[in-house]
């Protein structure tokens, strides 16, 4: 009998079949089937990604749904693997359902933190509040540039050198400041106090002209449209109120990248201090004032000589301890043997005699 060509021989197939047999009755054998049913997805989906990889990133324009799509790609494959090695290996997924039904509760409780975080992933994702590469500020003050979004997690890159991890959770709660979101120019605001004694109008023209001088400001050209309002994009100072200790002048501008915001502010800062500090400017930065005044209410300070030390005196106190003689002064123009006249003439001294027991002109 002659076989086909290409046919494979019965000896060989029952060879296969008898060494298969054997490693199936090997201990270890459904572990052993399960590791290289996994071994196999993993090279799979590498062979995958790495087909579909491009094609994604040319057709989906954000980068991180793009690279969402890819690893779903990855761990589907391996997932699969994973199922059809279990199935290999003679494992019951009856079983496997039934236990998942049974510590479902326990395991909802234990995982509910990370089913929370996939599901804010998908949101963030679709939301698209911020993308890969754009420079955000947290609420606690914290500034980056956003490294990656994951189902999980969002990883920023701060202007600190370092990483910070975000659970996709916690993201969703916090504010979020986008400085790149479509048109990275971002407004600024300065106060500046000077006095009421001051020129405004210079100093106004003299803080939008420092402004102007920093490179990195807007100078002018096209007002800036934010929604349906329109601003003029040139530096503008404009008096904000009247407070205590002068008049608060208050500078708007224009930064052309956000990425360097503290810089650019002191710049700015540096120049309005040189041109309002030159001696034709007319305009005098003001400070809180405080005057102490001291009246009949406000107490008698007593110096001890030698002390050095001073002690203050309650008004009330000090008229109470002055002794009023107008009594005593009755009492001894009535004695006998005393001269009202003398005691006139004589003054406190005199009066100070009598209230020791007795007057002079009397003995």
């Amino acid at each position: 009998m002659v076989l086909p060509a290409g046919a494979p021989t019965p000896g060989v197939v029952s060879r296969l079949t008898e060494v298969a047999s054997r490693i199936a009755n090997l201990p270890g054998a459904g572990l052993l089937t399960v590791v290289a049913s996994v071994a196999v997805g993993v090279v799979l989906a590498n062979f995958l990604v790495r087909l579909i990889g491009r094609p994604v990133a040319r057709r989906v324009s954000r980068q991180s749904v793009a690279q969402t799509i890819v690893r779903g790609v990855r761990a589907g494959t391996i997932g699969a693997a994973l199922l059809v090695g279990l199935s290999a290996a003679g494992f019951q997924f009856e079983e496997l359902l039934l236990g998942t039904a049974v510590f479902s509760a326990v395991i909802g409780i234990v995982l509910a933190p990370l089913v929370g975080n996939f599901i804010n992933g998908v949101f963030i994702l679709a939301d698209q509040p911020f993308e890969i590469g754009d420079m955000i500020e947290l609420e606690d003050g914290t500034t980056g540039f956003v490294e990656d979004i994951t189902i999980r997690y969002t990883k920023i890159f701060t202007l600190d050198n370092t990483f910070l991890v975000v659970p996709n959770g916690t993201m969703r709660e916090r504010d979020v400041t986008n400085f790149s979101a479509e048109d990275e120019r971002t407004r600024r605001s300065i106060d500046v106090l000077v006095t009421y004694e001051s020129d405004i109008p210079e100093a106004r023209r003299r803080i939008e002209r420092a402004a102007r001088d920093c490179e990195a400001v807007i100078d002018g050209g096209p007002d800036i449209r934010i929604g349906v309002a329109r601003y003029m994009a040139s530096p503008d100072c404009r008096l904000h109120e009247f407070g205590d200790d002068g008049i608060l002048l208050r500078l708007r501008y224009w930064v052309k990248k956000p990425y360097k915001l503290a810089k650019i502010q002191s710049d700015v800062n540096t120049r309005i201090r040189e041109r309002l500090g030159e001696p034709e400017a007319n305009v005098t930065m003001a400070y809180p004032h405080r005057h102490l005044v001291f009246d009949d209410t406000s107490g008698v300070a007593r110096v001890e000589a030698g002390s050095g030390t001073s002690k203050g005196v309650d008004p009330d106190a000090s008229a109470a301890a002055t002794p009023d003689l107008s009594d005593d002064d009755a009492a001894g123009s009535d004695r006998p043997g005393t001269d009202a006249s003398a005691t006139s003439n004589d003054g406190g001294a005199r009066h100070d005699r009598k209230d020791r027991g007795g007057g002079g002109a009397g003995r």
